[in-house]
Formats: structure tokens, C-alpha cells, sequence
């Protein structure tokens, strides 16, 4: 069980003072998370109940199908933040004693088949979308009758809730911090498409236009998030025209690509060029240089994400909610002041 919003004036610390414990064992008790004996947990439950302060049903054995990208669930090339994202999500699932059921969408009627499968089965609560934000699958969702939480996507009509690092904050707070180093022709490297992705390109358009910096010419684009991908495109367009001095990409792993291209060119990093990258994946901090990037908290918007789905199913009439998680700059050697 998980505790909701306040009723009739009860707050948590009431609940506590009445049974004798500290706040956070009743939060604890309530949201079925490890560390509280069985008969204590009861108590708390009752008292709770007693005194209207209003629980969800219980959450324990109950099922959540987890629908995912079969190209992100498969490749670790480009999955790595989706691995992150599961770990997270996988871990709050375990605490909350919540079985998920995953089931990889490849194509149209992957995703007509799990909604029938999801609407089936009454012990399936609702349903998490992670990386599928297509606007073909939201419209055939939007009259799924359990609630639908977006993992790292977004529904612009709001039909549904979501929860996404804020991804524009993102790109910009990047942005910035290569324009307080002096540098004005940033490249943005990007695999566009995806509604996040788009973030990312709005935030560091922002940072640019205020800084009245023309991006007209400043975009490049790749088929895939693959770092070969990044370091063929960065060769073409040094090979085309060596016109800048720095590269944004919008994740890390085509930061790996960029940075590849410019050492095979002569180019030092960050000496002459300087690269940062988005996401802030493990393996950044070992790569060479160490890339500077944004973390993303890929683990907690797995753990929000079902909390969140959790969250709508206590029967009230809540609309649905955009939930976006604060990114922070990581400064590593990757960049560094325009010579």
C-alpha cells in the first residue's frame, strides 16, 4: 500500500505520533517498502485506516506491463540509457513488490497486441511506455481504459502522463557552459525523430539565439545513435568545412564518434575542438578525454515513472501529469576556452 494525498486534515506525522514511530517507518509501512516487521506494518495500516487518512489498494502481487522498443531493449550500442532507465524502474518494482511484465514493441500490431493483453488480464494495473512516444500508438492508447505512464517520452495532447529528464534545461545548461568558454560555432549533433531529442535541439537553439549566435548552418545530423555514425558525420563536415570549435551531441555516445573524428583529423580535444555530450552513460568517464556531459538521472525516471503509475491508482480524478527530473553539468577534460 501506498499513502495518497491528505484527507480531513491528517498528515503523515500524525499517523506516526499515533502509533508510536518515526515518519518515515509510516511511509515506509505504507508504500510496502522493506524494513518494517510484518505485525508493526499491520498496525501502522489500521491506524492509518482508522483515522482516514486514505491508502491505496494494495499494490503486492499486482501486475504492471512494461512496453519497450525492441531496437533499445536489443542493442547495447544504442541502449545503454535504456538499461539505466530499466535498472531503476526494476528496483522500485522489487521494493513495491510489483511484478512487471515486459513485452518489446517492433511494430503495429506488437503494440495492438499488448494493449489487448493489458486489458485482458485484471490482475495488469496499467501500463509503462518506455521510448515510445509515436503518435500513431498514443492515439490508439488514448482510450485504454488503466492508466498509461510515458518512460522517457512524452504526449503532447496530454492524453497520458509522463516522466523525461527536462531535456531542454539539458541542452542548454550544456550550451551555456561552451559559450562561457568562449566558443560561438557549436556544431549540434543529433539523431533527430524522437520528441526528446527535439528538446534537446530546442535548448540549445535557445542558448545559441540569446546569445545571437546564427545555427542556420550549425545541425548535423545521423541515422542512428551509434558512435560510428557520429565520427563518419563529423569527418564529412570536416572534410566539407572545419568552421567550428566545438560539439554539442545529444547523447554521449555520438560524443564517443565526434571525438574519434577529430583525433583521426589532427584535431586536439580539447585543445582545438571541444566535444560534450548528454546523458552521462558510465562509460563517458573513462573514455578519451574523459567527456564532459549532462548527467541525466536514468535511474530515477524509472523509479518516478512507476511511482507515478502507482500514484493514479487510488480512483481520483487526477489529470494527467508531465514529471521532468533536473539534470546537472559534469565537467570532465573533454572541453575547454577557445585558443
Amino acid at each position: 500500500m501506498k499513502h495518497g494525498r491528505k484527507a480531513r486534515g491528517v498528515r503523515l506525522d500524525q499517523v506516526a505520533e499515533r502509533c508510536g514511530v518515526s515518519i518515515s517507518t509510516v511511509s515506509r509501512a505504507l508504500s510496502n517498502s522493506p524494513g518494517v516487521r510484518d505485525d508493526l506494518r499491520n498496525h501502522i495500516i489500521d491506524t492509518a485506516r482508522a483515522m482516514n487518512y486514505p491508502l491505496l489498494p494494495s499494490v503486492v502481487g499486482r501486475k504492471v506491463m512494461l512496453a519497450a522498443s525492441s531496437v533499445a531493449m536489443l542493442d547495447h550500442a544504442r541502449s545503454q540509457f535504456t538499461m539505466y532507465v530499466l535498472d531503476g524502474l526494476a528496483e522500485r518494482a522489487r521494493a513495491l513488490g510489483v511484478e512487471l511484465l515486459t513485452r518489446p514493441v517492433a511494430c503495429d500490431a506488437d503494440e495492438v497486441a499488448l494493449l489487448e493483453e493489458a486489458a485482458a488480464d485484471e490482475a495488469i494495473t496499467g501500463c509503462l511506455f518506455l521510448t515510445l512516444d509515436a503518435d500513431e500508438m498514443l492515439t490508439r492508447a488514448s482510450g485504454f481504459a488503466k492508466p498509461i505512464v510515458l518512460v522517457n517520452g512524452d504526449d503532447p495532447a496530454m492524453r497520458h502522463s509522463s516522466v523525461t529528464p527536462c531535456n531542454r534545461s539539458a541542452a542548454y545548461l550544456a550550451t551555456s557552459h561552451l559559450l562561457s568558454l568562449g566558443h560561438r560555432r557549436i556544431l549540434f549533433l543529433q539523431r533527430p525523430g524522437r520528441r526528446t531529442i527535439r528538446r534537446r535541439l530546442e535548448g540549445w537553439q535557445d542558448a545559441m539565439r540569446g546569445a545571437d549566435i546564427d545555427v542556420d548552418d550549425l545541425t548535423v545530423d545521423v541515422d542512428d545513435w551509434l558512435p560510428e555514425l557520429g565520427e563518419a558525420a563529423i569527418l564529412s563536415r570536416i572534410a566539407a568545412k572545419a568552421d567550428f570549435t566545438a560539439v554539442l551531441a545529444a547523447g554521449d555516445s555520438l560524443a564517443y564518434g565526434a571525438m574519434r573524428a577529430l583525433q583521426q583529423s589532427g584535431i586536439d580535444v580539447p585543445g582545438q575542438v571541444s566535444v560534450m555530450g548528454i546523458d552521462d552513460l558510465p562509460v563517458s568517464a573513462f573514455s578519451s578525454p574523459p567527456l564532459t556531459t549532462i548527467h541525466v538521472p536514468m535511474q530515477e525516471i524509472g523509479a518516478a515513472a512507476l511511482g507515478l503509475l502507482l500514484d493514479e491508482l487510488d480512483g481520483a480524478d487526477k489529470p494527467p501529469r508531465r514529471i521532468e527530473l533536473a539534470c546537472r553539468l559534469v565537467l570532465r577534460e573533454s572541453t575547454g576556452p577557445v585558443v
